[in-house]
């Protein structure tokens, strides 16, 4: 094929290849429609590659059917020498034919195929994941959960899932479904008990389509979540699920967090006993961040703090984080300590952080360049229990902590 000399008007000025289905855009421009929306939707450009002009995303790609059945020709004429036959492309999928896809959604005999041709077309490509969300198809999908949580059906809800994770966007328009429908958010926890084939992929996309809703949710959605609430989406973090699933579901976690009757929840489902045993996992930093984030907040009561320290790794893993991952990380690690301090600090928890070294980072954040308000933070823990760390080696070397 290195021989063949291939007409230039075959080749797609971005992906440099022969094209298999050419489109020309409002430029005047033709180019592969594979490559050209790839560049509009997933590189989220807004120009012609070519002529630099504006291109917005919604304007109309044109096929382009004489230079296809040109292409078509020369290919078959070059069989012999090694060049493949490029086949007829699919039409592209409308808004029209997801309005189709709804209808059939709903009709018994249908339900089953539709759902699955629903969910390969949002996986294809960013175009029909565009229509979908044009048509509507989000609250199909979540009403179709809630229908599956009435009956007990599990058949289609993996796809159905999988298409919600894919077009379900935080907005105006998402808040009203969970005005309109209060089952959504418990049908969608029903799912992550719901035994199924793929159960880690159907779980992790569960907790990033749960994460999306409660973005847009009301307070008033989230201050009455239910016990039932936090023991399956604590128990995703136990069960294991992917990276992406397991920040999903912190993000939840500590959106839920500034109501004190979600902390109570949260603590009575051992919450904090499976973030420090997440931590000792050494995560990315982000999780990191998040689990700190959530610890905060559930240390700022009396049962958060002591299932905190039943832990026998929980201070040792909060310090050693400090000046590890980020200046924000620092912030939460300090106020955990500095809670710890103050509200439980008997004697054989300030020992504890003598032993596993709490005491010498927060030594070390007055040496290094941070946040005069976090130097501050520090020098209060330090100085309200002076006289049990006073022989220690680090205090002895930190200016400004001594009481007297």
């Amino acid at each position: 094929m290195d021989d063949i000399e291939v007409p230039q008007y075959f080749i797609c000025p971005i992906s440099l290849q022969i094209m298999k289905d050419p489109v020309t855009a409002i430029t005047g421009i033709t180019y592969d429609r594979e490559s050209i929306e790839h560049w509009l939707f997933t590189s989220k450009n807004a120009t012609c590659p070519v002529t630099n002009q504006p291109l917005p995303k919604d304007s109309d790609l044109t096929p382009n059917h004489t230079l296809r059945r040109l292409i078509q020709a020369w290919c078959i004429q070059n069989a012999s020498k090694g060049i493949d036959r490029i086949p007829t492309p699919k039409p592209p999928l409308d808004k029209f034919q997801v309005l189709k896809h709804i209808k059939h959604l709903w009709q018994p005999e249908f339900q089953l195929k539709t759902i699955r041709q629903l969910a390969l077309l949002a996986a294809e490509n960013e175009r029909n994941r565009k229509y979908m969300i044009e048509a509507g198809l989000s609250k199909e999908m979540m009403l179709f959960i809630v229908t599956c949580f009435r009956q007990g059906q599990i058949d289609g809800l993996e796809e159905a899932i999988g298409v919600l994770n894919f077009i379900l966007i935080p907005s105006a328009e998402t808040k009203q479904i969970l005005v309109e429908n209060d089952r959504i958010i418990e049908s969608l926890t029903w799912v992550l008990c719901c035994e199924m084939e793929n159960h880690l992929t159907v779980k992790s996309h569960t907790m990033l389509v749960l994460k999306k809703i409660c973005e847009v949710t009301s307070s008033s959605v989230l201050e009455r979540l239910k016990p039932e609430f936090f023991n399956r989406i604590v128990g995703v973090l136990r069960s294991g699920i992917t990276q992406q699933g397991i920040n999903a579901t912190l993000h939840l976690l500590l959106e839920a967090c500034p109501w004190g009757r979600n902390r109570i929840m949260m603590v009575e489902t051992n919450t904090v006993y499976e973030l420090i045993e997440l931590e000792l996992g050494f995560p990315e930093k982000r999780t990191t961040e998040l689990i700190l984030g959530i610890l905060f907040h559930l240390c700022s009561c009396p049962d958060g703090r002591a299932q905190f320290l039943s832990h026998r790794g929980s201070i040792a893993v909060v310090s050693k984080r400090i000046l590890r991952v980020s200046p924000a990380a620092d912030d939460q690690a300090v106020s955990i300590l500095s809670m710890i301090c103050k509200f439980s600090g008997t004697y054989m928890v300030l020992q504890e952080m003598l032993k596993v070294g709490a005491v010498s980072k927060l030594c070390s954040l007055l040496q290094v360049d941070c946040a005069t308000s976090l130097k501050d933070h520090v020098r209060k823990i330090l100085r309200s229990h002076f006289q049990k760390w006073r022989d220690s080696p680090c205090i002895g070397g930190s200016q400004g902590i001594n009481p007297s």
